[in-house]
């Protein structure tokens, strides 16, 4: 393990983030000189980022609590062919209207995290569609296709992979290296950035950058990979029976958010904790030492300081509160998950299949019924057995319906 000088490379590395490194010693003094330029680009294949780019967005604001000018591309550009990484078949391809909007939805997830400006480490937002959008076809070829081999882009383990497997690799995503090496290059030359960041499973994205830049203009850049997070059971980091677990709030509630982390496995809080938080150290030392029932306390603090950052101190304390409150039972919380049903329809045999479905707690009417069958399924902590039950004026409780999908999944229903 390399004894790194620099601030934010120290942060990374005794936080757990860092797996793969170029030029460690080159880097290292690049981060202690002047202020360090880095960026990281994101697609646009959704209008919210989920937790599984939280470890992406939490160093990039590392390097600017450390003095570094973090830089978020936006992929306009690339999302209109789709990132085939990992991936064992195509994307489907996105219109420029659903790109915009989702690039929309995506920007309020980093307002939390980072300072944007027009300060010398203040973070900016590009958008990569700016000059590949631009782009000629010849010229693209000219002056990047020049530089790379089919020899070595076929066997980045993508295309090896679904080459092995017989699978299709359409020539549109044989060029996704082209293009986001090519951002590397617009980026050293439009804003002196030399530090590309990203998931273990862009190392060869990003090594495809740093020989462009090198070989087109002889500049020296660097490339950065973390750890791929997955739970200590083997599950893929934020992915839960619910779905996605999504950072903006309109498509996750506080409280959703929360529990998430609040239910991290056991195994798993020490890592979370230094990855996702910024508690000191020492704290997340003495927090990994608790045992038997004890662990629960670390788990809350997780979930009080990951709330903390993405939504703020007053939604997190609200967050443990409607936690506390459902944990004993006691009434409901207004912190709870909430969707509003007309009265009239609401009491006007509305099943509780159909309730379960309106609040997010399950996915159709035949899962909600399967959960009522199970047993699984309470209305104002009440198990429900008959699977065409309706609700009913009588079951509002302090102006709400509450209703559990087992014992860590709650919603509530209010008559609008």
């Amino acid at each position: 393990m390399s004894q790194y000088k620099s601030e934010f490379l120290k942060t990374l590395q005794t936080r757990g983030f860092i797996k793969q490194v170029t030029h460690e010693t080159e880097l290292d003094a690049y981060c202690m000189a002047g202020v360090p330029v880095a960026y990281i680009g994101f697609d646009a294949t959704a209008d919210s980022l989920h937790v599984g780019s939280l470890l992406q967005i939490m160093m990039l604001r590392h390097l600017q609590k450390s003095g570094g000018k973090p830089i978020v591309l936006m992929g306009g550009g690339t999302t209109k062919i789709g990132d085939p990484t990992d991936k064992e078949k195509s994307r489907p391809l996105l219109t420029n209207e659903q790109i915009e909007a989702n690039i929309a939805g995506i920007k309020k997830a980093f307002e939390p995290f980072l300072t944007f400006g027009d300060g010398p480490t203040d973070a900016i937002m590009v958008n990569n569609d700016d000059w590949l959008g631009k782009l000629g076809y010849i010229e693209l070829l000219r002056e990047v296709g020049v530089h790379f081999t089919i020899n070595t882009m076929v066997k980045q383990d993508t295309v090896a992979r679904r080459l092995a497997a017989e699978q299709p690799y359409t020539f549109l995503e044989f060029n996704y290296l082209l293009m986001q090496s090519y951002d590397f290059l617009e980026l050293f030359r439009r804003r002196n950035c030399r530090l590309q960041i990203g998931g273990s499973d862009q190392w060869g994205n990003i090594v495809g950058g740093i020989d462009l830049v090198h070989k087109a203009d002889g500049g020296e850049v660097f490339g950065l990979t973390a750890h791929l997070i997955t739970t200590a059971s083997g599950g893929k980091m934020g992915k839960t029976a619910d779905g996605a677990v999504w950072l903006n709030a309109d498509r996750k509630s506080p409280y959703e958010y929360w529990q998430f982390w609040r239910n991290t496995e056991d195994a798993d809080v020490g890592r979370f904790l230094r990855l996702f938080t910024e508690l000191p150290l020492a704290e997340i030392e003495a927090l990994e030492k608790l045992e038997g029932a004890e662990i629960n306390k670390a788990k809350i603090a997780l979930a009080n300081a990951a709330t903390t950052l993405l939504h703020g101190e007053v939604a997190a304390k609200e967050s443990e509160a409607a936690a506390a409150a459902v944990f004993a039972g006691g009434g409901t919380a207004d912190a709870l998950p909430t969707v509003e049903i007309p009265s009239a329809e609401l009491f006007d045999n509305y099943l509780v299949a159909s309730a379960f479905t309106a609040a997010g707690l399950t996915e159709s009417n035949g899962e909600a019924r399967r959960l009522i069958k199970q047993g699984a399924a309470k209305v104002n902590d009440v198990t429900v057995s008959d699977q065409n039950a309706a609700l009913s004026q009588a079951d509002v409780v302090d102006g709400a319906i509450k209703l559990s999908a087992g014992k860590k999944r709650h919603a509530l229903v209010k008559p609008a």
